[in-house]
């Protein structure tokens, strides 16, 4: 009996000791469970929604997808700490796809720090777009940039008499270059045959003899006006490689001068030909390439802006991706731009910024300042020393993102006014 008992003692141990480990194996998913969190179905888990979220779901192989990631990796590091961003190739984890509803890549979604989704995008997003939305979303992130420079009030006024200023670039006007076009009621001045070609282009439906008839230029010997169709023109080159331009009432004084400036003598029909060669690609304003901003359309077609943000532009107008190759307005040195789907694919550098040159109209409106004064700069402090330069500027810094959405914003009826004397709003 002894024996008998301890063995059912032993059993009985034996089975307390199983059914111990079974209730402990059924209560480790329980444990689980209730430190999961409850999700709305597509959510980030808790560890990863401490912070507000951002998770572009798209595939390396992806041509947009490939232009965001480095979007995405300097947002990464600039915002740390105040949003978090994730990228999760759905071709290679379909599971991802089918969570998260995805039908078209890249596709971003948008989580507040609790998890819950605010907002989600379709295709490629920029840098600017994606810190806008944050901000649109009530989330704002800050800032790693510094204040943009606003100017509404000039620095100094302008001093110079009218007479002296030209109406298209508002350079100083030189006594042997000057050029009169004979208005309805007064007389528009111009520093030079070159700006007078852009002023003509920018006519709406000009009767060429008409308009042509109006133009007096300035005879480099004796500063009389002389009418421009019966000039003769020295034609020669700055060390820039920007062409010069001599008027000359009578052609034998032209000639005695191209033996101290060389150049080719050109007749007033000759040189209209030459100067409305190039045009600008957005507002079809006659353009020095050496001014110019190279604009390489869809990978293939090329064209110039006649300012930095005519050369955007051209993306509105042809409602084509775009390449732009411009200059910073102090330096020379480059910015290139390129776009997808109307937005900022890449800047190079990144620090580059817009100067949109503004002054008031006579209703006390904000307007464009005309193409002469606006620039690309590849940092503030390049800006800034060009304003110094400029104390007469008035305007507003803005990021190219900005730039590019103004023009992608205007219609085809905007855009045909585009630069136009008396049409441009």
């Amino acid at each position: 009996m002894k024996i008998y008992a301890k063995v059912l003692i032993v059993a009985a141990l034996g089975v307390a000791v199983l059914l111990t480990l079974l209730l402990k194996e059924r209560q480790v998913p329980a444990k689980v469970n209730q430190a999961a969190p409850q999700q709305t179905s597509g959510a980030p888990s808790q560890s990863a929604a401490r912070l507000p979220k951002m998770i572009d779901l798209g595939a390396d192989k992806c041509i947009p997808c490939k232009m965001m990631a480095p979007i995405l990796a300097t947002l990464k590091k600039d915002y740390a700490g105040k949003f978090e961003i994730e990228f999760i190739d759905v071709w290679k984890d379909e599971s991802a796809a089918i969570k998260y509803g995805i039908e078209i890549i890249p596709t971003q979604i948008f989580f507040d720090a609790s998890g819950k989704e605010l907002f989600r995008h379709t295709g490629f997003y920029g840098r600017e777009d994606i810190l806008g939305k944050w901000k649109e979303l009530g989330q704002d992130m800050g800032s790693t940039e510094p204040d943009p420079i606003v100017l509404e009030v000039p620095k100094a006024a302008d001093s110079r008499p009218k007479d002296a200023i030209c109406l298209l670039c508002d350079g100083d006007i030189h006594p042997k270059t000057k050029v009169v076009v004979q208005g309805q009621t007064d007389q528009h001045l111009l520093c030079s045959m070159h700006c007078y070609f852009i002023y003509f282009s920018s006519l709406v439906n000009p009767n060429v003899a008409a308009e042509e008839a109006k133009v007096r230029v300035t005879d480099w010997v004796t500063g009389r006006l002389v009418a421009a169709t019966t000039a003769t023109y020295l034609y020669g080159m700055d060390p820039q490689g920007r062409p010069t331009i001599k008027a000359f009432a009578d052609k034998s004084a032209a000639v005695q001068e191209q033996q101290r400036s060389p150049g080719n003598l050109l007749t007033f029909v000759v040189l209209r030909d030459k100067e409305l060669t190039t045009r600008c690609g957005f507002c079809d304003r006659a353009v020095y390439l050496e001014d110019a901003s190279k604009v390489t359309v869809a990978g293939t077609m090329h064209t110039y802006g006649c300012c930095t943000h005519c050369a955007l532009g051209v993306a509105a107008r042809l409602q084509k991706d775009i390449e732009v190759e411009a200059k910073d307005g102090h330096t020379g040195g480059p910015v290139r731009v390129k776009t997808l789907d109307g937005k900022i694919a890449s800047l190079e550098p990144e620090t580059a910024i817009a100067w949109f040159g503004q002054k008031k109209s006579p209703d006390g409106k904000w307007v464009s300042a005309g193409c002469f004064k606006q620039g690309f700069f590849v940092n503030q402090e390049n800006l800034k020393k060009w304003l110094d330069a400029r104390p007469t500027m008035t305007g507003r810094q803005i990021t190219i993102a900005q730039a590019l959405a103004d023009k992608m914003k205007l219609t085809p009826e905007q855009i045909a006014k585009a630069c136009k004397l008396g049409e441009c709003k």
